[in-house]
């Protein structure tokens, strides 16, 4: 009896349905615990990776826990965005693979921030990726050779291990459970971006940034660097459209615009000159320092009997391209995305009011000069949709010096400059020169033996080092500066100059360093060759042309006349902004819907390059003419041949050609990376 019993007892154990719902219910406690196990595992390389990419920020090895301690919400928040993006493993069987690719694109991303804050003082953006080609033409400036070995090494390692772990790393057994694993991407993902928006709404953290700078800092830099690609271009004011548009300005602001107090006839009009020097600051205005002499003596001089003030710039460190951009069209980048560079996204395809184009409208002509790379942020391009004739960069210069650090010095500027304004003399000029002797980086050994200004103060040996070699070199500038205002003294056009620093230096200054307690201001002088009222006034950037106009008795332009009354109007931010996204990215109804401003057919060069003869000396082909410089090169049917420059007017062939084919011989402008800026007709 007892065995039956038994037997029965072990039937009813066996029974199909009973045995089929305990392999379920083990293999839900399996796969629960496998994806406990994602859940933990994110979790951890999460964490450590916020530590990582906080302490490359805060420049500390805890920065991450500094940052957790002082902005434990923006913490989590940024947690949760990279947790997020962690649980694209989920959904493959090689998921020490994925989190290994992804781990290492955070990692990099607070690397390069890293760098970039060490050498630049400005954080890394989405917008940074859209100039990846400048870096490689800047990464010798900021880096040794051994450094330059050590980041190849790092890469080389990178994709060792990715071949690695893409052919032999481990995977799992068993099929993902895709219901699970994408419903678990879709809760973390729900979670982030519902951490993302309330952090938002209660000001946790901001979408807007004043100052990038600080954001990073505050708001974390997955945070800050994904903001910095959603938000792109100006955004769309809640009440825009053509109604509002044309309440901005009154009638009585129209009319007068037309017919501006005092406006000069047109011969006594002023040649118009923005000489925009790269880095240039004084140096007393550093608090904490000494030198054993002023620096900037002209410069200091000049703010003494002309009109000057601090001049807040949108940049720190570098950005050179949105100080100028903010100076020549009146807007103002605080509107567009964080960290945007235009030049690099609309004004690649759109044409931009600016000062260029205002003074077009009334018989000016206008040239852009800049002794540096001319494709550099893609001026030989954008500059066509601002407004300039001609545009003047360093491949169509010749006797170039160059500083310790390789860039060009701005004595030359002088000569291209007046080169300009004699090339249109039966034309008034704007002219919009661009300087590079004071760029970064500055070497934190003793580069120069004997340098002609020390310094002292509370610094360490390598904060004396760089600040010498930056002392040396904008003493250079003020001596080309004074040079420069001499031979306009003696010139025989009136011709207003406005003189200004694009961003401090990146030397590790805080704003507590400096006497105007910023580190978003340079200062600016308004010389000129006949008489002007000295009138001290604190500007933006953006304001800046809109006031040379104002005290030369003009008001070309729209933004002009909106800056031109900006005291008496109570809306000019909102004004601003409002007409920003109008012209660029509206129905430009300020404009009657059409844009008035067309791409100008620019000239690479304000002086033509021309081929005069082919003379053939002992069997080797010689070019001549003119306005030749060390980067032409001869060219065949858009082939560059090997070419020797021997001087402004010969150039030597190295190649042989056939005889005949050397009447279609032409010569191209061959900047630095073998792009062609322009060839003679």
């Amino acid at each position: 009896m007892m065995k039956k019993n038994r037997e029965k007892k072990e039937k009813k154990i066996h029974f199909p349905r009973l045995h089929r719902l305990r392999e379920r219910v083990s293999r839900i406690v399996t796969e629960n615990r496998v994806l406990n196990k994602c859940y933990f595992q994110a979790g951890i390389i999460a964490f450590i990776l916020m530590l990582i990419i906080e302490g490359f920020e805060y420049k500390t090895t805890f920065g991450g826990f500094v940052f957790l301690w002082e902005h434990p919400a923006p913490f989590v928040i940024n947690y949760l965005l990279i947790y997020a993006t962690l649980t694209i493993a989920w959904l493959f069987r090689r998921r020490v693979f994925l989190y290994f690719v992804i781990f290492m694109v955070w990692f990099a991303l607070g690397l390069v921030n890293g760098i970039i804050i060490r050498y630049r003082m400005t954080p890394f953006t989405t917008a940074d990726l859209q100039i990846v080609d400048m870096a490689f033409d800047i990464m010798p400036t900021y880096f040794s050779d051994f450094q330059l070995a050590v980041i190849i090494f790092g890469i080389a390692v990178f994709v060792a291990v990715f071949v690695l772990l893409g052919i032999f790393g481990p995977r799992r057994h068993t099929r993902v459970n895709f219901k699970q694993a994408v419903c678990g991407v879709l809760i973390a993902s729900a979670v982030a971006a519902g951490g993302w928006g309330f952090g938002i709404k209660t000001n946790l953290v901001a979408n807007y940034f004043e100052n990038l700078w600080d954001a990073y800092h505050d708001y974390g830099v997955p945070y800050c660097f994904v903001t910095t690609w959603l938000r792109r271009g100006v955004s769309r004011p809640a009440n825009y459209d053509k109604q509002a548009v044309d309440a901005i300005f009154t009638k009585e602001e129209i009319e007068g615009q037309t017919e501006y107090t005092n406006k000069p006839p047109e011969e006594k009009r002023p040649n118009i000159i923005f000489l925009q020097l790269e880095s240039f600051i004084d140096p007393t205005e550093v608090k904490g320092l000494e030198f054993s002499q002023t620096p900037t003596p002209f410069f200091s001089s000049l703010k003494q009997t002309h009109s000057s003030g601090y001049l807040e710039v949108p940049v720190f460190g570098g950005g050179t391209a949105n100080t100028e951009f903010e100076t020549m069209s009146g807007m103002s980048m605080k509107y567009f995305g964080p960290g945007e560079y235009p030049y690099k996204t609309i004004l690649k395809e759109k044409t931009s009011e600016t000062m260029a184009y205002n003074m077009k409208t009334i018989g000016y002509a206008t040239h852009a000069i800049h002794n540096h790379r001319g494709a550099f942020y893609g001026r030989n391009e954008v500059f066509a949709n601002l407004g300039f004739d001609d545009f003047t960069s360093l491949e169509y210069m010749n006797y170039v010096s160059k500083t310790p650090k390789n860039f060009a010095t701005d004595d030359v500027l002088a000569g291209e400059i007046f080169g300009a304004l004699e090339s249109t003399k039966d034309k008034k000029d704007y002219i919009y020169c661009i300087s590079v002797q004071g760029h970064g980086e500055y070497p934190t050994t003793k580069l120069i033996k004997n340098p002609r200004i020390t310094v002292t103060g509370d610094i360490t040996e390598e904060q004396k080092n760089a600040w010498e070699y930056y002392a040396e070199q904008v003493n250079e500038m003020d001596t080309f500066l004074k040079n420069l205002t001499d031979e306009l003294k003696a010139f025989d056009e009136p011709t207003i100059l406005v003189v200004y620093g694009d961003h401090l230096p990146a030397i590790g200054m805080e704003k507590e360093d400096m006497k105007s307690g910023s580190i978003f201001k340079t200062q600016y002088v308004l010389w000129s060759n006949f008489e002007l009222e000295k009138q001290d006034k604190d500007l933006c950037t953006y304001q800046l042309a809109a006031e040379i106009q104002t005290r030369i008795g003009m008001s070309e332009g729209t933004l002009t006349m909106l800056h031109q009354n900006r005291d008496q109007n109570r809306d000019y931010q909102n004004n601003l902004h409002m007409l920003q996204y109008d012209m660029l990215y509206g129905k430009q109804y300020v404009y009657g819907g059409v844009s008035p401003f067309v791409r100008t057919k620019m000239k690479m060069g304000y002086a033509p390059i021309r081929i005069d003869s082919v003379v053939e000396v002992a069997g080797k082909y010689y070019l001549k003419g003119a306005g030749f410089t060390p980067f032409s090169k001869i060219s065949l049917d858009g082939e560059i041949l090997d070419t020797v420059f021997v001087s402004p007017t010969v150039l030597k062939l190295q190649e042989e050609v056939d005889p005949s084919d050397t009447a279609r011989m032409k010569v191209s402008q061959v900047e630095k990376y073998n792009s062609i800026l322009s060839t003679t007709e």
